[in-house]
């Protein structure tokens, strides 16, 4: 398989190797198999893959999951299957009906890996005890990642509080002037507010809640892990603009121009693919 996210569980003594891509969970059907045959997997594999009820749970999680499933070449396996010339192999599978569902793949991290689907599937072929042991330590590694996620998540929303601390301080000090009024100095802060907005979001504060009067919270609420910590960074950056005397209209087109390059780093960052 190509390289991407891997995670190992054990289950009863076995270590069971499970692949992230596209945000799909594809699990070792080799490791699976040695459950049964610790020196012969590959026989293991095979076998199921002869039977009927395996062909036709296969095709018709292809169906439903793959637009480019080949319908006749596998109506021709599934009338095959279960006689005693029938023989089929992962490669042979993937080969003939485009299957996305499993991968098979030589060399030091190769093996044969299916969608968790197949692969729970496969384990309940193998034993269903030990299929609820798999499903048990699958549920705990994915519990643990959302965890992990979370704890990522109110960090940035932290550093996010942190810096607008920072950027707001700026502002009493650069721009408020003296003996202002508290409903003066709101004003200011909102106008400051709403210029990143505007930088990051295109948008101020009160344009976005006009445009979606029904959404709970405000603009920075729903704003997407890139653009948390683009608005981090932005905070801090005008922060500095603002001690530096730099007039709003100039600092909208910095802060714009700096959210821009931000983003596009931050969509293409592989970091931030497997924060999500």
């Amino acid at each position: 398989m190509d390289k991407k996210q891997r995670n190992a569980i054990e289950v009863q003594g076995l270590a069971i190797t499970i692949v992230s891509r596209n945000g799909q969970d594809y699990i070792s059907l080799t490791d699976i198999a040695r459950h049964r045959d610790s020196q012969e997997p590959f026989s293991v594999i095979n076998n199921w893959l002869r039977g009927r009820s395996t062909i036709e749970f296969l095709g018709l999680w292809e169906t439903l999951n793959n637009p480019d499933f080949k319908p006749i070449e596998f109506e021709r396996f599934r009338n095959e299957a279960g006689s005693n010339y029938f023989v089929l192999s992962p490669q042979r599978w993937i080969r003939a009906t485009d299957a996305v569902g499993i991968t098979s793949t030589s060399g030091r991290y190769g093996g044969t890996f299916a969608h968790r689907d197949i692969a729970f599937e496969f384990a309940t072929w193998i034993s269903p005890s030990f299929k609820l042991y798999l499903i048990t330590e699958f549920q705990r590694l994915k519990n643990d990642e959302n965890d992990r996620l979370k704890l990522e998540w109110n960090l940035q929303r932290t550093l996010a509080k942190v810096n607008y601390r920072i950027h707001t301080d700026a502002i009493k000090e650069a721009l408020l002037p003296a003996e202002i009024t508290k409903a003066q100095a709101v004003v200011i802060y909102a106008n400051e507010a709403d210029l990143l907005n505007v930088a990051l979001f295109g948008q101020t504060a009160k344009q976005w809640r006009e445009r979606n009067p029904n959404a709970e919270g405000n603009i920075r609420d729903r704003a997407t892990l890139e653009q948390l910590v683009v608005l981090s960074n932005l905070e801090s950056l005008n922060s500095v603009l603002i001690r530096q005397s730099l007039p709003q209209s100039e600092r909208l087109v910095r802060l714009n121009q700096i959210a821009i390059t931000q983003m596009h780093s931050l969509v293409a960052s592989a970091s931030m693919k497997r924060l999500k």
